[in-house]
Order: C-alpha cells, then sequence, then structure tokens
C-alpha cells in the first residue's frame, strides 16, 4: 500500500452521548449551584441547628467541588521473569517445573490455538473434546499438568523441597546461605536461556528466556516494596535480554488473551504516534467477580469512563498490572519529537560468557547497595517514598513528555483474584486511599509535579483519586448529623426540593440519560466463607474497627429514622412537609444497610458480626439517639 493510503496501526476517537451528557454536567451543576445558595441565603438562627446547617454547607461545597473535579474526565469521553521477594525455594521449583512443562505446553496452544494460556484457567474452564485427534493429546497435555500440579502441590504439603529434587538442578543450592526471607543474598538464575540453540520446546521452535530473581534483602538496608523489587528486575533484564517492552502483572494473574502483545505492539509501532506512548494500559480485571459484584470489586465507573476519559490529555495512569512500558520511559528519558525506537536493539553478549557468568554479572544489579548515590527511585524506574508507588511511577513518565493509552479491548487481557471478604476489600481500599492522600500532600502531587507539564485537566483527572480519602469527612457529616437533625425536627432542606430534584431525575431517567442504578438482592445462606461469597452474602465475622464504624452508623439511621417517624404519627403529619428530603435520605441509607443489620441480627453462620461488635455499636448509636441537639 502507498504511503498515502497506508492506515495507522491503531485509531484514537471519542465516545458518543457527548452532547447529552454535558447537558445533564450542566443541569446537575445548576443543582449543585442553587444548593448553595439555598444554603448562604437561609442560614438559621443562633443554636446548634445553625452549626449544623453550617457543617451541610461546608460538605455540599466539598462534594461539588469534587464533581467538578470528576469532570475532567467525564466530559471527554517479550523474555519473562519471575520476581519472588519472598526468596522462596518453593516458588523457584515450582517456576523449574513449569519450565519443563512448557516444553509440551507451548506447542500445544500453538497448533490447538488454545486461550487462555494459563493452564490452569483453561482445564477449569474447557471441556474435552470430540475430536479424536484434539482429544488424544488433549487428554496427554491435560495428564502432564495434573502430575506437574501434584508435584508441586506435594512439595508445598511437605513444606520444603527433598535432596533428591535439589540434585537436579543447581539453583537449590543457592539456599544453603539464605538466612531468611529478609536476610539473603541475590538469587538469580536462568532457567531457560533463548539464545542457546538448544532451548527448544518439543516441537523445535525456540523458546523465550525464563529468569527467577529474587533480590538481595538485608535488615539495614530498606527494600521499597514492589517498586524496588520491579527496579531490581528492570536492571537485571536489561543485562540479560534488554527488550525494549516491558509487561508488569501481578502474581495472582493470568494473560487471558494470546493476542494481547500483538495488540499493543500496534500502539507502540504505529508509525504516527506510536513513538510518544510511554506505556499501554489495560484494565484490572478479576476471574471471580460474583453476577451483582456486591464487593464493587469491578470498579465500573474507573475502568468504564475516568481511565477512558485521560485517553483525552495524554493517557491514563499506570495502576500497577496489565502495563506495558516503553524501556526507555522506565529509564527516565524524556520524550524527544521525531526519536525513533531500536527494536532490534538486544543486550549484547560475548559468545564465551557461559549462563553461570552472565548470572554472576547480573547479580551485583539486583544487590541491595547498587542503588545508593544513584537516581533509582527517583527520576529513575518506579518511584519510592509512597504505597501507591505505581501512580507516581505513571505520573513522572508523563510529566517528562510521554503520553499512555488506555485499551479495553472485548476479550478481557489479563485476569486476577478480587478480594472475597468484606475486610479483604476495605483494607484493600484503606492502603489505596492512603496513598493517594500521601501523595496530594506531597511534591509529587499533579499540580505540583506536573505543573507547566501535563494539561490542567489531566492534573485534575489524578487528584480524582488523590482526594478520595477527604470524601470520608464530609460524607460522614452527612450520614450522622442528618438523621440525628430528622429525629429532633432540624429541617436542613427546602420543602419543595424533593419534589423538583424528583421530577428532574424521572425525566431524565424518561429521556435516558441516565439510569436507575439502585438495587438491593438479600440473600440468606449457612455455608462456609467461598460459597457464601459466590452467593453474595457478605461476610464480616471478624471484630474490626471498620466494622463497628459501618455498624454503628447504620444504628444510628435506623433509630434516627424509627424515633422520627414516630414523632410525626403522634403529631398527625405536622411539619413533613419540611423533611420529606431528609426521610427520604435516611431512608435511603438504612435500606444501604440492611445487609449490616442482617449481619448483626438475623443470621446464624460463621460470616454473621460477632456479638461484641454488635452490643458496641448499639450502645453507640443509642448513646447518639439520645444526645441533646437544643
Amino acid at each position: 500500500m502507498g504511503e498515502e493510503g497506508r492506515l495507522p496501526l491503531f485509531e484514537t476517537k471519542e465516545a458518543k452521548g457527548r452532547t447529552a451528557y454535558r447537558m445533564f454536567s450542566i443541569s446537575i451543576f445548576v443543582g449543585i449551584c442553587l444548593i448553595w445558595m439555598y444554603r448562604v441565603t437561609y442560614v438559621p438562627g443562633v443554636g446548634i441547628g445553625r452549626w449544623a446547617w453550617l457543617g451541610m454547607l461546608a460538605a455540599e461545597l466539598w462534594f461539588g467541588f469534587y464533581w467538578i473535579l470528576t469532570q475532567s474526565v467525564r466530559w471527554r469521553p517479550l523474555a519473562i521473569y519471575l520476581s519472588d521477594d519472598g526468596g522462596s525455594d518453593l516458588t523457584f521449583y515450582a517456576l523449574l517445573e513449569a519450565s519443563h512443562f512448557a516444553k509440551d505446553w507451548i506447542p500445544f496452544c500453538k497448533k490447538f490455538k488454545v486461550d487462555p494460556r494459563s493452564p490452569s484457567a483453561y482445564f477449569a474452564q474447557a471441556f474435552e473434546p470430540l475430536d479424536s485427534h484434539y482429544k488424544d493429546e488433549w487428554s496427554t497435555i491435560k495428564k502432564l499438568y495434573q502430575e506437574m500440579e501434584d508435584r508441586i502441590q506435594s512439595v508445598v504439603k511437605l513444606g520444603q523441597v527433598n535432596e533428591e529434587i535439589q540434585a537436579e538442578h543447581k539453583g537449590f543450592s543457592e539456599w544453603n546461605l539464605v538466612l531468611n526471607s529478609r536476610n539473603h543474598q541475590t538469587i538469580l538464575q536462568i532457567l531457560i536461556d533463548g539464545r542457546d540453540p538448544n532451548a527448544v520446546d518439543n516441537a523445535g521452535f525456540v523458546m523465550p528466556t525464563l529468569v527467577y530473581l529474587s533480590r538481595e534483602k538485608r535488615p539495614q538496608h530498606h527494600h521499597n516494596f514492589k517498586a524496588g523489587a520491579l527496579n531490581a528486575l528492570i536492571r537485571v533484564s536489561s543485562e540479560i535480554s534488554n527488550g525494549p517492552i516491558i509487561l508488569t502483572v501481578d502474581c495472582d494473574m493470568y494473560s487471558n488473551d494470546a493476542q494481547t502483545v500483538r495488540d499493543t505492539l500496534c500502539f507502540f509501532m504505529d508509525e504516527d504516534k506510536g513513538e510518544e506512548i510511554g506505556f499501554v494500559q489495560y484494565p484490572q480485571r478479576f476471574m471471580n467477580i460474583t453476577k451483582n459484584d456486591f464487593y464493587s470489586n469491578s470498579f465500573r465507573v474507573i475502568t468504564k469512563v475516568e481511565l477512558s476519559g485521560m485517553d483525552g490529555y495524554g493517557g491514563p495512569m499506570y495502576i500497577g498490572t496489565g502495563c506495558f512500558f516503553r524501556r526507555e520511559s522506565l529509564s527516565g528519558t524524556k520524550y524527544i519529537k521525531g526519536h525513533k525506537t531500536d527494536w532490534n536493539k538486544r543486550a549484547q553478549r560475548d559468545g564465551s560468557e557461559t549462563v553461570d557468568e552472565l548470572e554472576d554479572r547480573a547479580k551485583v544489579l539486583a544487590s541491595c547497595s547498587y542503588e545508593l548515590g544513584t537516581q533509582w527511585g527517583k527520576e529513575m524506574g518506579l518511584k519510592y517514598g509512597c504505597l501507591v508507588e505505581d501512580v507516581t511511577t505513571g505520573l513522572a513518565i508523563h510529566s517528562r513528555g510521554w503520553k499512555s493509552i488506555y485499551f479495553e479491548p472485548t476479550r478481557e487481557a489479563f485476569l486476577g483474584l478480587a478480594p472475597t471478604t468484606l475486610l479483604q476489600s476495605l483494607v484493600q481500599h484503606k492502603r489505596w486511599v492512603e496513598g493517594h492522600l500521601h501523595i496530594f500532600l506531597s511534591r509529587h502531587c499533579s499540580f505540583i509535579q506536573g505543573h507547566g507539564k501535563i494539561k490542567l485537566p489531566h492534573q485534575m483527572a489524578y487528584c480524582i483519586y488523590n482526594l478520595w480519602a477527604l470524601n470520608a469527612l464530609p460524607t460522614l457529616y452527612y450520614v450522622v448529623i442528618s438523621p440525628l437533625c430528622l429525629l429532633h425536627a432540624i429541617p436542613l432542606f427546602p420543602e419543595t426540593s424533593a419534589y423538583l430534584f424528583g421530577t428532574i431525575d424521572c425525566a431524565l431517567n424518561l429521556l435516558g440519560i441516565t439510569k436507575s442504578a439502585f438495587t438491593i438482592t438479600v440473600k440468606i445462606a449457612d455455608d462456609e466463607l467461598s460459597k457464601r461469597y459466590d452467593q453474595e452474602i457478605m461476610e464480616f465475622r471478624t471484630t474490626s474497627p471498620i466494622f463497628t464504624v459501618l455498624a454503628t452508623l447504620a444504628m444510628i439511621n435506623l433509630l434516627c429514622l424509627g424515633g422520627a417517624i414516630k414523632r410525626v404519627v403522634m403529631d398527625d403529619g405536622v411539619g413533613v412537609e419540611s423533611f420529606v428530603l431528609q426521610f427520604a435520605q435516611s431512608g435511603l441509607w438504612v435500606l444501604i444497610n440492611l445487609p449490616i443489620y442482617e449481619g448483626l441480627f438475623l443470621r446464624k453462620d460463621k460470616g454473621r458480626m460477632p456479638p461484641s461488635l454488635a452490643f458496641t455499636s448499639t450502645a453507640l448509636a443509642v448513646l447518639a439517639y439520645v444526645m441533646p441537639m437544643h
């Protein structure tokens, strides 16, 4: 095809329905402004009601500001290295077994176009074929996999690799010098050398290089967690293979689509825009999401709307997994327009150098002292000093002029495991929001680090997540003060507001601009944790401060709603028009908390809330209930 007729390898298009969404957003903004005007214009006189009113104004100012912040993204809708940071010989043994199995598995996948190429995932969902030729090979490969799986499970159950197995590979001798998982030398083993002509699978094709790495750890050296492990991996890989593209995935994830690498290269190798792309981010997806995703592990708004929206300003942030990097973008290099990548550049190796000599030379790059006095963790590699180093790393790459791509293919590229208990999910969120707030309060804040380097909407998009934690304060105020004011007959909203916003919301639903999303499905079952998760029954069980807060807030709303209804009934409904919206608000929170009430008082299974937690939360709620507000 001639130069004029050449098609790009990829194309970015703006989403449909932007005009309708912008009209919807403008109506929301007008509503927010009207609420602010009402708060400022009708401030009550001196008393508790006045302070409650002003507190609501402060909360609503924050909610309005945060909503405006979110519009920045909604307005514009390889060699293989395994880093074992635990330094376990059991992990090394499993990887060694996998390297042997791969000689049969890879040809089988190529011949029959197998997807997904994770044998565990494939055999969990595949049925035995009817075709006799395919059936024989399928049965043979499945038997080989099960035998490998049994050997690994036996070793794990035993807790150690027996001497007979250790004698099969020199790598096991490394563990003779390991004191514990936090105090050991660098362990580096090249299990498959892709440049060795003898490193072929059973069909005769060259196999990819496979490397095991456990970086050096010493008590006197801070190891910088995941970022430190990945930086060691980046340096070691540059010495052994030096591939221009680096994929990072978490240990609980697997590739669900064999075409993912090819699709990604279409972005990097596009002749028009490929050279400016620093990384390609795929959405984080999970294989064990329940039908209604009752722990909200899918992050639909983030993955479907916000990350896509960031594409309009320079690309999505790095979310820690399922991401392909251009090696140059991770090395601290700034994007220079017109630069061309040499896709054939590989690590230069002396033909006389043995694998053992290469391993010894590369081990130095994963030592504790290597980074001292260097820019690693600062301007090179992944950033140090933050719980969400992935976000600060992505921002640094964007600030150096690189762009990123968010690609959400029809078939999920990578699948992992989502938390299966409420506490696990909440703890994960706690870690994220803590790390993001730390970013906002540091020099890594997008308004500081990105100033003059990335567009203002891009800076705002990063802050959507940086300010997650601060949403808790106005939300907590709303959840506590509003029902208490309802209980004590302190009006907080105008008499007609419920009908006005109800009419607007109904009209928007009828026009198809918005959809009603509030649905509650309550199921009760008596079984073990995994079965309760499959049946979408919330798991409490543990006595946690997080659950105490949730249960107390739920009880406050229940008691206050009951007390307010009692007052209205006894007063024959006098003055109820001033509290319509507060009744609706408190009633909604009670409905949302139905699973908590069940966990407190109705359920008898092991996943219910402990009696001590039920007593504490109820006592605290009663205390708030009887507290005077006049």
